[in-house]
C-alpha cells in the first residue's frame, strides 16, 4: 500500500510542477518523461499485484523497494525545490537578513525568476531512474508469472475463508435481530422476496444466517441452499453448487458430472426447472458486488409461495440495492448484550462468580461491542483459571496495549476487510487513525488532509476533493468507517439535541471510526512505513518515515523534538495538542495541522517559529491558531503549491496581501473564530492589474469581509463552490454585490449583513444554491429574502437569523421551496400568523424556530409527509402547545407519529414539562441552574445557550 501511496505522490508532484503556471524549478525534459513513463508502470502493477506476505506482520520488501525509491525521487524534487526558493545560506543568516526582512516589506526574494536545471537534481534523478528500472525488470518477470501467483491466491483466500467460517459459532448479535430476520422468513408477503444482512466485517453476519438457517432446513422451506461468493466467485460454480444442494439427482458423482459439461446458462435453467413451483431458501454468503446478484436473480423464480434468498454482505450499498425495504442491520453491541454474549461463551450454562463479574464486565468493555472481538476474549478466558488475580492481569495487559495473541487474531481476522480492499482506498482507511480514539471527525477535516497529502489517485473530470468523497463513501459502504448522523454534545451549552443535518446538502458532514478498526489502522500504518505516531514502538524505525502524527494528549515535549529531529523528510505534522517547535528540520513539510498557538501574532511576530514557517515552501495545508493575524506578509506567495489556509484566530481583521491572487493552487481559504463575540474576517485586496491569473482551484472563500464582485472578480473565481462574507456600515457599495448570481457552481453561500439593508436589496443567487444562511441584523425584511430564495430549485437547507417581518406575515404559495429540508428561522421577530398548506414544502424534513414571535405553528407542518422532527428553542409558550397538538392530531388521524419535537423552554414551566413524553421532548440537562426552583429564567442558561447557537451556525457557515 505504501508503494501505491508514494508513487501516485511522486506523480502528482511531476504533475503539478509541470502545469503551475510559475513553476519553481525547470526539469531535465527527457529525465521526466523517462521517469513518468516508469512510474506509471508501477503504479499500474500495484493496482493489480497481491503482496505474498499480506496476511503476515512485514510489508512485502519489492512494495518497499518501490517506495523507497518514488520517495527518493520526490525528496530530490522538493528539497531542490526548497534550495531555489530559499537560497541555500545558514539559517541564522537566513533569519537575520532574508526572511525577517521580508516580513517587514524591506526586501522581496524573488521567486518567479526563471530557473534552470540544477546538475545535482539532474544526477539524483538519474540515480532513481536507474533503481526503478531494476525494480521494472523485477516486476515484468512478475507479470509474467501472474497466472501461477493468482493460482496460489486464490487458494488463500479459500483457506482463509474456510477458515473464517470455522469461527466460533456462538451467535453474534442480540435476540432481537434474529426475530427481526425470522419475521422477514416468515412474512405472509406471497412473492420472492431478497433478505440482505448488512455489517462490517466480523459483526456476526454469517453465524446470524447460520444460527437461523439451521432453524428451518427441510422445516419451513422445500429446498434450503447455502453458498459463499467471496470477492473472486464462479458463477457457474456457484449455480451447481446451489443445485447439488437443492436436488439429490444433480448432487450425485453422476449428476456433478453432467453439471460439469453443461454452460452457466444451462446449469441456470437446470436451476429454475427444479425450483419452480418449490418453496425455497437460498443463502448467498459474503457478497462483494452487485454484478454477481445480476447474473444470478433470473435463475431463481418467483414462485408466490413465499421462496426466500438471505444475502450477507459488508457493503451497504449493495445491501440497499438488493431491497433496501428488507435490509437487515447489524450494528455494534450495546453492553448489556456484550455481557450476554461473553457470558454465554465463558460460561455456557453456568453462573458467573461475583468476584469475577465486576472485572469480566470491564474486559468486554475493552471489545467495544464487536462480537468477533468478544466472542475471542471469551474463548480465552473460557480456558484461563477463574480466579480474580488471573482475570486481572488480562485486564491489565488490555489497558496498557499490550496484544495479546488472541487479540492479534481477532485483528487478523478483521484484516481480511483491508487485504480485500482495492488498492486505492487502503491509505485513505489507514490514515484514519490519525484521529483520536472515539473521535467525530468532520468530513471536510478528512477530505482536505486526504487531497494535501498526494495519495489519492487524479480522475479524470473529477476534483480531488470528489475523488476523495467517493473513497469516503466506498469505505462507509464498506462498514468501515460511520458516518455520524446525531451528534450529542455533553457540555452545559449544547444541551439541546438537535436532529441531524448531515445529509441535507447531499454530503456527509461528520464520521467516525471504530476502535477496533482504529487499531488495525494504527498497527498496519506502522508495519507499512505510512506514518509514526510519536510515542508509539515504530517496527522499522523512524528515520525514514513521512508523516508525523502527535494523537495522545501529554506526549512529551522531548519525544516530539526526538521525532522531529530524526525525521528529516516528513511530509506531515499534524498534532491537536502540541505547539509548533523545530520545524526547521521539516523542511519538505506539505501537511501542517497544528491547533495550538504558534506564537502570539503568527504573521508578523516575534517568536521563532514565525521564521520556520515560511520556510517550508512546499506547504500545502497551513491550519493554525493565532492570538491576532493583522497582516499576512507577502512572503506568503513563497509557498508555491499551498492548496488550503485556515487561521483561527481572535482580535482585529486579517489582511491579505496582494500576492495571494498569484497563488493558483489554492483550494480553501477561510478565517476561523476562536470566541464568538470577536468577530474577525479577512480583507481581500483588489486583484492586481498586471496579473491575470485565475484562480480556477478555488473552491472555498470564507470569512471575507466587504467583499467587492464585480465581473472581474468573478472572472477570477469561475469554480467557487462555498462563500461566506460580511458586509457592514463601513463597506462598500452594493453595485457589485448582484453579481453573485453569475457564480455558477456556488452551492453553499453565507452572508452576514451588519446594519445594510441596501446589501439584501442587490443580492441575488444563482440556481446552483443548496445552502444559504443570511444573518439580517434586524435591518433587512425577511419577506423579500424569502420571495426570492423561494423559486431556487436545488435549495436544500435554508437558515434566516435576525431578520424582521415587515407585514407580520408569511404566506407560502404551491411551486416554491421544491427541494427545502431544513428550514430554520432564529430570532425573525414580528412574525405573528404563518399561512401555509402542506403541499408548499413538498420536501421538508426538519423545522428549526428560535426566539420568534409566532403563537401558532400552522396545524398543516404536521401534515408534510416528510417531516421528520420540529424544534422549538424560547419560544411562546401558546407555540409549544400548538406543536403539541400537532403531534396528538397526527397520532390520531394515523396511528403513530413520525415526527419527533425537541423544545428548550426559557422559563421553566410545569405545565408545559408534564406535555413531554417521547415524541414531544424537553431537554434541560447537565446543567443544574440556581433558578431551578422558581419561576425565573436563569441569565447564565439563557446567555450560554445563545452564544452556543450563534457559535454553531458559523461554524457550520465556514465549513
Amino acid at each position: 500500500m505504501v508503494a501505491y501511496a508514494a508513487v501516485v505522490s511522486l506523480m502528482q508532484t511531476i504533475h503539478l510542477i509541470e502545469h503551475h503556471p510559475f513553476p519553481p524549478i525547470s526539469m531535465d525534459k527527457q529525465q521526466v518523461e523517462s521517469l513518468t513513463e516508469t512510474v506509471m508502470f508501477l503504479q499500474e502493477f500495484l493496482e493489480g499485484y497481491k503482496s505474498p506476505v499480506a496476511e503476515g506482520d512485514e510489508a512485502d520488501q519489492l512494495e518497499m523497494r518501490i517506495a523507497d525509491a518514488a520517495h527518493e525521487a520526490e525528496d530530490a524534487i522538493e528539497s531542490h525545490i526548497a534550495d531555489q526558493i530559499l537560497p541555500a545560506v545558514s539559517r541564522n543568516e537566513r533569519n537575520r537578513i532574508g526572511l525577517f526582512n521580508c516580513f517587514r516589506g524591506l526586501k522581496k526574494p524573488q521567486i518567479d525568476a526563471p530557473k534552470i536545471t540544477s546538475a545535482d537534481l539532474y544526477d539524483s534523478l538519474r540515480k532513481v531512474i536507474q533503481d526503478m528500472d531494476v525494480i521494472k525488470k523485477q516486476v515484468t518477470q512478475i507479470v509474467a508469472d501472474k497466472a501461477a501467483v493468482h493460482s496460489q491466491l486464490q487458494r488463500q483466500i479459500s483457506t482463509s475463508t474456510s477458515s473464517l467460517s470455522r469461527t466460533n459459532s456462538t451467535m453474534m448479535g442480540s435476540d432481537d435481530v434474529m426475530h427481526q430476520l425470522m419475521d422477514k422468513l416468515t412474512n405472509r408477503d406471497p412473492h420472492r422476496q431478497v433478505i440482505p444482512i448488512v455489517g462490517m466485517g466480523g459483526i456476526g453476519k454469517t453465524t446470524l444466517a447460520r444460527n437461523v438457517y439451521a432453524r428451518f432446513t427441510n422445516v419451513h422451506f422445500d429446498i434450503c441452499a447455502w453458498v459463499a461468493i467471496s470477492q473472486h466467485y464462479d458463477i457457474k460454480k456457484l449455480l451447481c453448487d446451489i443445485l447439488s444442494q437443492a436436488s439429490n439427482e444433480w448432487g450425485s458423482e453422476k449428476g456433478r458430472e453432467r453439471l460439469s459439461r453443461m454452460r452457466e446458462d444451462e446449469v441456470g435453467l437446470a436451476l429454475h426447472k427444479y425450483l419452480f413451483g418449490r418453496r425455497f431458501l437460498v443463502v448467498l454468503d459474503d457478497m462483494w458486488s452487485i454484478e454477481a446478484w445480476e447474473r444470478m436473480k433470473s435463475y431463481f423464480p418467483d414462485n408466490d409461495n413465499r421462496s426466500r434468498i438471505m444475502v450477507t454482505t459488508r457493503l451497504s450499498d449493495l445491501g440497499s440495492r438488493l431491497d433496501n425495504n428488507n435490509v437487515v442491520d447489524m450494528r455494534f453491541l450495546d453492553v448489556e448484550s456484550s455481557w450476554r454474549l461473553f457470558y454465554k461463551v465463558v460460561f455456557g450454562g453456568g453462573s458467573c462468580p461475583v468476584e469475577l463479574e465486576k472485572i469480566g464486565r470491564n474486559i468486554v468493555e475493552s471489545c467495544r461491542g464487536l462480537p468477533l472481538s468478544i466472542v475471542v476474549m471469551g474463548g480465552l478466558l473460557e480456558r484461563l483459571e477463574r480466579t480474580k488475580e488471573c482475570w486481572e492481569s488480562i485486564k491489565r495487559s488490555l489497558n496498557s496495549g499490550v496484544k495479546l495473541e488472541n487479540y492479534d487474531h481477532c485483528l487478523k481476522i478483521l484484516k481480511l476487510s483491508y487485504n480485500h480492499m482495492p488498492i486505492h482506498l487502503k491509505p485513505c482507511f489507514l490514515y484514519m487513525g490519525v484521529f483520536e480514539e472515539d473521535s467525530v471527525i468532520r468530513v471536510s477535516t478528512v477530505v482536505k488532509l486526504w487531497v494535501s497529502e498526494g495519495f489519492l489517485n487524479p480522475m479524470s473530470g473529477k476534483s480531488l476533493e470528489t475523488v476523495a468523497r467517493e473513497c469516503l463513501k466506498e469505505l462507509v459502504d464498506r462498514n468501515l468507517i460511520i458516518l455520524v448522523n446525531e451528534l450529542r454534545y455533553s457540555t452545559p451549552h449544547h444541551i439541546f439535541c438537535s436532529a441531524s443535518c448531515s445529509q441535507l446538502t447531499g454530503s456527509m458532514k461528520y464520521c467516525k471510526i471504530h476502535d477496533s478498526l482504529r487499531d488495525l489502522c494504527l498497527r498496519e500504518a506502522e508495519n507499512e512505513r505510512f506514518y509514526h505516531v510519536v510515542g508509539r514502538h515504530s517496527p522499522l524505525g523512524t528515520c525514514s518515515q513521512r508523516r508525523l502524527v502527535v494523537i495522545p494528549r501529554g506526549t512529551s515535549k522531548e519525544k516530539v523534538r526526538n521525532a522531529m529531529k530524526s525525521t528529516p523528510h516528513a511530509r506531515s505534522y499534524i498534532s491537536d495538542h502540541e505547539r509548533v517547535r523545530g520545524l526547521s528540520n521539516l523542511r519538505l513539510l506539505r501537511t501542517l495541522k497544528a491547533y495550538e498557538k504558534v506564537g502570539y501574532g503568527i504573521f508578523g511576530g516575534h517568536k521563532h517559529s514565525v521564521g520556520e514557517m515560511f520556510e517550508l515552501v512546499n506547504l500545502r495545508l497551513l491550519v493554525v491558531k493565532a492570538d491576532r493575524c493583522p497582516k499576512l506578509p507577502s512572503s506568503i506567495s513563497l509557498l508555491w503549491s499551498l492548496q488550503t489556509l485556515i487561521v483561527y484566530c481572535k482580535g482585529s481583521d486579517v489582511k491579505a496581501p496582494v500576492e495571494i491572487w498569484k497563488m493558483p493552487q489554492l483550494r480553501h481559504v477561510y478565517l476561523g473564530l476562536s470566541l464568538v463575540t470577536t468577530f474577525t474576517a479577512l480583507r481581500l485586496p483588489d486583484p492586481p492589474s498586471d496579473s491575470v491569473v485565475v484562480m480556477e482551484n478555488l473552491q472555498t472563500l470564507k470569512c471575507v469581509r466587504n467583499f467587492k464582485c464585480d465581473e472581474e472578480m468573478v472572472g477570477r473565481i469561475p469554480n467557487i463552490r462555498k462563500l461566506g462574507l460580511v458586509y457592514d456600515r463601513k463597506g462598500i457599495e452594493p453595485r457589485g454585490v448582484c453579481n453573485i448570481e453569475c457564480l455558477q457552481k456556488l452551492e453553499s453561500f453565507s452572508c452576514y449583513c451588519f446594519r445594510r439593508d441596501d446589501i439584501l436589496q442587490k443580492l441575488t443567487f444563482p440556481h446552483s444554491l443548496r445552502s444559504l444562511t443570511l444573518t439580517l441584523a434586524y435591518y433587512g425584511s425577511v419577506e423579500d429574502v424569502l420571495e426570492k430564495v423561494s423559486i431556487l430549485p436545488l435549495l436544500q437547507k435554508l437558515k434566516l437569523e435576525s431578520g424582521w417581518f415587515r407585514t407580520g406575515e408569511w404566506a407560502t404559495v404551491e411551486g416554491q421551496f421544491p427541494s427545502l429540508k431544513l428550514l430554520s428561522l432564529s430570532w425573525c421577530k414580528n412574525l405573528e400568523n404563518w399561512m401555509m398548506e402542506s403541499s408548499h414544502f413538498p420536501c421538508l424534513e426538519h423545522l428549526h424556530l428560535s426566539w420568534i414571535d409566532l403563537k401558532e405553528i400552522p396545524a398543516e407542518v404536521g401534515e408534510i409527509p416528510t417531516l421528520k422532527s420540529v424544534r422549538l428553542v424560547c419560544c411562546e409558550e401558546s407555540l409549544v402547545k400548538s406543536a403539541k397538538r400537532m403531534v396528538e392530531e397526527q397520532e390520531e388521524s394515523q396511528g403513530e407519529v413520525s415526527i419527533k419535537v425537541y423544545v428548550m423552554l426559557e422559563k421553566k414551566s410545569k405545565e408545559l414539562q408534564s406535555l413531554a413524553d417521547p415524541n414531544f421532548q424537553e431537554f434541560l440537562e447537565g446543567y443544574h441552574s440556581p433558578y431551578a426552583d422558581s419561576d425565573e429564567a436563569d441569565p447564565l442558561e439563557i446567555r450560554i445557550a445563545d452564544a452556543a447557537y450563534a457559535a454553531e451556525d458559523v461554524i457550520d457557515s465556514i465549513h
